[in-house]
């Protein structure tokens, strides 16, 4: 998949909005990361019977309560989420009534309303709180409806990358001329089924999510949503808006080698990082940073590192990564969608946070991970990718509002 970057339909972010572990809020996002991320604790949920129960939590008394219902569905936290992030997004973008009424919206989701069913089933919430069946995917219909939002609304189920791809989705209808302004991201809550899977697969780290460290034994998972306003820098400039940075690449591929586990190749991660950099105009010299899948499991990261060697070459002894999952755990669904908005505060602040401590960096693992303190983003221009189950690649390029060289 490639956009177009030469057609005049330039994609600025202009609005963020997030929940997470570090608190409600774009602002609380970013003073978490600089303080060092969340720590994980076991998930409030009796009935989840499984050895591993830790996650990076949004604060129990930062869920919110509202919107609690749509057309007869009872909304679990990840819906309710979304809502207050999306709100945040539209209101940080100074979208006015009338422009929210024509806005798209494009989320990636992938377990969406599990928690209320998951309630039902264990005897935690009744039927008469709710209808008896409900679709999983409404994340995205709980937010045009919170919102009043008229000009189409998407869901994108691709697992873990799910809201990565959402991100590209939405650049291309601006560059396609279907939209002048996009609500993207994502948002997922805490689920049984999503933990009871990895605990069966012994994917889930004992500790914490410790990506590209040699005593890494999985990933551990975090809640939360994330939101971006994407629009055509025409209509940015036309409305006076400012914005925090440019969507300048977007690119994805499928590795077609296995259900669970990426390609030991990385050809195909490679193809979407190259095709991703070739549409924004950019090359290797060009990038200050790079936000990584990296979830902790061992042969995703050792893949993701030998790829950023091929593609960055001795440029990788000094590029900074910042490994977001080592703070904020792997928030599955919407990881590509706190990657981006993450991508746009380094462009933004021009800063690269410190990392999560590693115990011991692995060598198989041979890319710069600054611990200490925050580094200065010496281009302006991140790199983020999402991988997830079934091959699924994605990469996006994010530089600075008016570009970068």
């Amino acid at each position: 998949m490639t956009a177009g970057r030469d057609d005049g339909r330039r994609v600025v972010v202009t609005g963020m909005g997030s929940i997470s572990c570090l608190g409600t809020g774009v602002d609380a996002f970013w003073a978490g990361l600089l303080a060092g991320g969340g720590t994980p604790a076991p998930i409030p949920d009796p009935d989840a019977r499984m050895a591993n129960r830790l996650m990076y939590l949004v604060p129990q008394d930062e869920v919110p309560a509202e919107p609690s219902r749509l057309a007869g569905s009872t909304l679990a936290a990840g819906p309710r989420m979304a809502v207050a992030a999306a709100r945040e997004a539209v209101a940080d973008a100074g979208l006015d009534t009338r422009t929210r009424a024509r806005l798209a919206v494009v989320l990636g989701v992938e377990m969406g309303n599990a928690g209320w069913h998951e309630s039902r089933r264990a005897g935690v919430a009744s039927a008469a709180e709710g209808a008896t069946w409900s679709p999983m995917t409404l994340t995205a219909a709980a937010v045009g409806a919170a919102l009043g939002a008229g000009g189409g609304n998407v869901s994108v189920g691709n697992a873990c990358a799910a809201s990565g791809y959402a991100v590209a989705v939405a650049a291309d209808m601006i560059r396609g001329g279907e939209a002048d302004v996009v609500l993207t991201g994502g948002a997922e809550g805490v689920t049984r089924v999503g933990m009871g899977v990895f605990n069966r697969l012994g994917a889930l780290d004992p500790e914490r999510c410790r990506p590209f460290d040699l005593h890494r034994q999985g990933t551990l998972f975090g809640d939360g949503a994330a939101m971006l306003v994407l629009e055509s820098a025409e209509h940015a400039a036309r409305r006076g808006a400012t914005a925090y940075a440019e969507l300048a690449g977007a690119a994805w591929s499928c590795d077609a080698h296995h259900p669970t586990a990426p390609d030991p190749s990385g050809g195909q991660a490679l193809r979407s990082i190259r095709q991703a950099l070739d549409e924004a105009g950019l090359s290797r010299e060009d990038i200050g940073a790079v936000v990584p899948h990296g979830t902790g499991t061992p042969l995703n990261d050792a893949v993701e590192a030998r790829v950023l060697r091929e593609v960055f070459e001795d440029r990788c002894d000094g590029l900074p990564l910042f490994s977001l999952k080592g703070l904020i755990g792997h928030t599955a669904g919407v990881a590509g969608a706190f990657g981006a908005l993450t991508a746009a505060l380094l462009v933004h602040h021009r800063r690269v946070p410190a990392n999560a401590p590693l115990d011991e960096q692995d060598p198989e693992c041979p890319v710069r991970l600054p611990q200490q303190e925050p580094v200065p983003l010496s281009e302006q221009a991140v790199l983020v990718n999402a991988y997830a189950f079934g091959g699924n690649n994605v990469s996006l390029v994010l530089t600075g509002p008016e570009g970068a060289p």
